[in-house]
């Protein structure tokens, strides 16, 4: 009966004050048996515990009963401690205590030294002595720090146990009333942890909140009806947005005036890390402790911390605890966004506060990045010789870079705290909502510097920092319900960088919890992916965060390059993930998105320096393909005007024309490939071929996909070549016969890394080696140590490549060919290249010098810029077409339901194939003219192209041709798909496109069709008598 009773009410505790559980509901007779019940049930453990201590003989017979009735009695334990131990568990904490007590009777330390630590998968014990007011070795801390990582999964690194197994956890922390002795004044902190037990184990986000459904059993029995109602405000708004949700409840005790403040935190549980331990220092900040806390999962994925606070001795006694604790609510949202960083310590130390840690750690990463690149000022004196010039600037910032490491420039900024401090005041006077006009006090602080800097290392660092708040153009630092930090930067502190050749015309910089990240764009109106980087170890994190800016530049400048004949310029953005959250790619790219949504949309907590309204179109990349579905749909949900346009590559369901389902990129590719065969009368089928990039990737798949395209079958004598290598992620697959065909076709549908061949259908000459191989004897004898190493290895091993023919990469880093390593892609014997002929799908797989080291080897080689640019084609017409649609017909003709495939979006696609196709086409046409008449390399070639391009549509842009109303709409008539206009009507589209997006497409239509038809050297004339075309009206 005791049992079943307890069991009904487990979370029963002792009532004391502003308690979050409810008594249960008896009256009478039920409750003095209630009382009687437990009474009895403590009295009975009490008398097994001091018959278990006595048969121990390890406390003195004289102390038993007063050590074991002090605990029970006296400590003010919560009752739920005793209601789930069992007397031997009991008695051994005891002793364990009373040796803690001893012992601290007779050390100098005079501190209690008790740790006791229960640990199962079910559920954990500890008990510590609590010390608030203690920031070094906080015993509790550090509990936290395990309890956060084992159990709720949301430590700043992964499990290092076997514990939860991906199971849900309740926490509930109680401080004792009483202290350990009658002569220490030390309590006690517990910590339960429970495994959560719910009516349904998953119940959707999105339906309403219904704690009967969603909440732990036990604990919705317990939890009184003013806290539900409390709570399910909390959660439903947690529910409707991305990041934390929080309420302040005052509580006063009618009879005694005590109060405390209660202080509800919800969010989606798995969006940040290192939160408990992270909000318990915001609030030691405030001078707040906690009397109890509790923590609660739920089956719908969110979570909630109840904290129940009171002001300490070293509390801020000038404010009331409510405005303590609205003090702590308004930098919960930081502590989510940065709950808990290398910069963690100034902040615990309360050397700087939530605010100025946050700035300290964006300021911190600012300075690393482009430390080498401001005050880089070009010496005019070299500009006679500027190839060499650039070759030392470069590797004078290659110099600076690698010397700056994250840690040197951390260092700095411990060191000058007082710097800092007065950064971010500077900083708080500019952005501040609601501030006074922003006066600059960059000069004040540079003197500062100048004056207290031990070092002209120091000194340049922190001029770098100092340069920070100046190229600040907007943040969302100060707006409530931030996930992410962003900052919009004018790109202008690079404008005497010898790193840098080309000044973006916009910068946004991205902080969160698991990642950091950029976004670049060269023009106005611009388009570009949105790319993961992951760290397979630390050292490959290393180099990846000390390039990561610069590998966001140069994939910018490319997709400009490569984005000139169509309306929107390059962009490019970047999401490195943090070396400890590799598998927290989705969450990063959600905060990241949001951010950069915080900086596009007007509202009152952003000051706008910028003052103009900007566009941004974001595409698919390495590691985003599967997310820009949400991103639209995100968009739309926080009201974005152009959610329909925000994202390209989207499923077809969401009106996207997707990549690798249609081939974009491949089309433009292949065309080129095709060219190559034209030119120099060569056969598909006679092709000996390798790529990087498997079967499972866009490019890789579709490569080999494509030679079984009948449109191409019809244009070869044979619809196939004979590729003898690939590389992917999982390894590398060989056959010099020629891998079989068929079983590469099986791989490309199901979309599968190679590691899926069946090697039974190589030849006796052929091998697959995987990644995680080592000691490997291929058939040929050759012995091989690392499978990864080989792997990384193999595009340079011309013991198995020489004499191939082509060479397409469709995956791989950046520089994988460089001007350290392409002398292994050259035979000296045979004095020939390794490849006859190289058509680049990946991005900068390829560096500049490699290329024209590769094309002085007589190797035909056309650049990413020029050949993988159907994607981007692609891309552009999805945007056209989703600006030009209202939402209605948006549904009706670009969204596919199912197998449905509405007529319209059928012609679309072929469409935009015919123009991936032609304008391929014309590029190779005009490079391959050009380079026979002039000599000039191809890589070279390339870039003046785009050069020439975009130079002459940023002219026509700045022109008065666009004010010719009969010149504008023959332009957009030719430009824009036939169908879309037959559909729509020209009328309608320029009525409804924004004119910034109609310039864009009349300045590139015109310039990127004169090049590719005139060429490089055709004067004004020349332009004149193409633009007949367009002014004479057609008979």
């Amino acid at each position: 009966e005791k049992e079943q009773m307890l069991d009904d009410h487990s979370v029963l505790r002792n009532q004391s004050l502003f308690s979050l559980y409810k008594t249960p509901k008896y009256s009478g007779e039920d409750e003095n048996r209630r009382r009687s019940l437990e009474l009895n049930m403590r009295s009975d453990a009490e008398q097994k515990v001091l018959q278990i201590i006595a048969e121990s003989k390890l406390i003195h017979e004289e102390r038993i009963e007063l050590e074991v009735q002090w605990f029970f009695r006296q400590l003010g334990i919560d009752s739920f401690y005793f209601r789930g131990m069992k007397p031997r568990k009991i008695a051994k904490h005891i002793m364990a205590l009373y040796a803690a007590k001893m012992l601290s009777a007779t050390s100098s330390e005079r501190s209690l030294s008790l740790r006791l630590h229960q640990e199962k998968q079910t559920g954990a014990i500890y008990i510590v002595p609590s010390v608030p007011t203690q920031r070094k070795d906080n015993p509790s801390e550090a509990l936290e720090f395990r309890i956060e990582r084992e159990y709720l999964q949301e430590g700043y690194q992964k499990p290092r146990k076997d514990l939860c197994k991906g199971k849900k956890f309740r926490v509930q922390v109680f401080r004792t009333t009483g202290n350990v002795s009658e002569s220490s004044s030390t309590k006690l902190r517990l910590f339960f942890v429970q495994q959560s037990k719910f009516p349904e184990e998953s119940v959707d986000i999105a339906e309403p909140i219904d704690l009967n459904k969603i909440g732990d059993s036990r604990y919705v029995e317990a939890a009184s009806d003013r806290f539900q109602k409390d709570l399910i405000t909390v959660l439903s708004d947690a529910q409707n947005q991305l990041g934390p949700s929080v309420k302040v409840i005052e509580l006063k005790d009618s009879d005694t005036g005590m109060s405390e403040i209660r202080v509800v935190v919800a969010y989606r549980h798995g969006t940040t890390h290192s939160f408990f331990s992270g909000i318990t220092s915001l609030y030691h900040y405030y001078g707040l402790h906690s009397n109890r806390k509790y923590i609660e999962q739920y089956s719908n994925g969110l979570c909630s911390f109840s904290l129940y606070l009171y002001k300490g001795l070293k509390a801020k006694n000038e404010k009331t605890l409510l405005e303590l604790g609205n003090a702590v609510a308004k930098d919960a949202s930081l502590i989510y966004v940065l709950p808990r960083t290398s910069l963690s310590n100034l902040f615990r130390e309360e050397k700087l506060n939530a605010q100025e840690v946050t700035y300290a750690y964006a300021v911190w990463k600012f300075a690393h990045q482009f430390f080498s690149a401001i005050g880089d000022e070009k010496d005019p004196s070299h500009s006679s010789d500027s190839k060499t010039q650039g070759i030392i600037s470069k590797v004078s910032s290659n110099i600076k870079r690698e010397m700056m490491t994250e840690a040197r420039v951390k260092e700095v900024l411990f060191a000058n705290v007082p710097i800092i401090k007065a950064l971010y005041a500077d900083f708080e006077a500019k952005f501040l909502p609601g501030g006074a006009d922003y006066v600059d006090k960059a000069e004040e602080i540079q003197s500062l510097i100048t004056r207290t800097a031990v070092s002209d290392l120091d000194m340049k660092i922190l001029s770098c920092m100092c340069k920070f708040n100046r190229y600040i153009l907007k943040t969302n630092f100060y707006k409530p319900g931030k996930i992410a930090i962003s900052f919009r930067l004018s790109p202008n502190f690079l404008q005497n960088s010898a790193f840098f050749s080309r000044v973006p015309y916009a910068i946004f910089f991205v902080v969160g919890a698991e990642f950091r990240g950029f976004h670049v764009r060269f023009v106005d109106v611009a388009r570009g992916g949105i790319r993961i980087i992951r760290s397979s170890n630390p050292a490959a994190f290393a180099i990846n965060v000390s390039s990561l800016f610069e590998e966001n530049y140069n994939l910018a400048l490319t997709q400009q390059r490569k984005n000139k004949d169509i309306p929107e310029g390059g962009s490019k953005g970047t999401i490195l993930l943090s070396a400890d959250h590799q598998d927290k790619a989705l969450v990063a790219f959600k905060k990241y998105v949001d951010a950069l949504l915080d900086l596009l949309l007007p509202g009152p907590e952003i000051r706008d320096y910028l003052g103009t309204e900007e566009l941004l179109f974001l595409g698919p990349d390495e590691g985003t393909a599967d997310y820009m579905n949400w991103a639209s749909q995100h968009a739309k949900e926080r009201k974005y005007r152009f959610w329909k346009a925000f994202t390209t590559g989207k499923s077809r369901e969401f009106g996207g024309i997707p990549h690798d389902y249609y081939g974009m990129t491949t089309r433009s590719i292949h065309q080129y490939v095709l060219g190559v065969l034209e030119k120099k009368g060569l056969n598909e089928s006679a092709m000996r071929k390798f790529q990087t990039g498997g079967p499972d990737g866009d490019l890789g798949s579709n490569e080999i996909k494509i030679s079984k395209d009948k449109t191409i079958a019809l244009l070869m004598e044979a619809a196939k070549d004979k590729t003898i290598a690939i590389v992917d992620g999982s390894g590398v697959l060989y056959d010099p016969e020629g891998i079989e065909r068929g079983e590469l076709l099986r791989l490309a549908e199901a979309r599968q890394m190679t590691n899926h061949f069946d090697t039974s259908k190589l030849s006796p000459a052929g091998y697959y080696v995987s990644v995680q191989d080592h000691d490997v004897t291929l058939p040929d004898g050759t012995k091989v140590d690392s499978g990864m190493l080989f792997r990384n290895t193999f595009h340079l091993q011309g013991k198995f490549l020489f004499g191939t023919d082509l060479f397409v990469p469709c995956g791989g880093r950046p520089a994988a060919v460089n001007s350290t390593n392409v002398h292994h892609l050259w035979d000296e014997e045979k004095k020939a290249p390794m490849f006859k002929y190289i058509v680049e799908g990946a991005n900068l797989f390829f560096t500049q010098d490699a290329r024209l080291e590769l094309e002085k080897w007589g190797v035909v080689l056309f650049k990413d810029a020029s050949a993988n640019k159907g994607g981007v084609t692609s891309s552009s017409l999805e945007v056209l077409a989703a600006l030009s649609f209202t939402d209605e017909e948006f549904n009706e003709h670009m969204q596919v339901r199912g197998e449905t495939v509405p007529p319209f979006y059928k012609e679309y696609v072929c469409e935009v194939h015919r123009i991936i196709e032609g304008h391929a086409r014309s590029e190779f046409d005009c490079l391959w003219n050009e380079h026979v008449a002039s000599g000039t390399p191809l890589s070279i070639l390339s870039d003046l192209v785009s050069e020439k391009i975009n130079q002459l549509n940023d002219d026509i842009v700045k022109s008065s041709l666009w004010e010719n109303k009969s010149l504008r709409e023959r332009v957009i008539s030719a430009a824009v798909p036939q169908n879309l206009i037959s559909l729509l009507g020209k009328e309608t589209i320029l009525t409804r496109v924004p004119e910034s997006y109609l310039k864009a497409i009349f300045g590139a239509h015109l310039a990127c069709n004169f090049v590719y038809t005139h060429g490089l050297h055709s004067g004004e004339f020349g332009f004149f008598e193409f633009m007949q075309s367009y002014l004479v009206p057609s008979s």
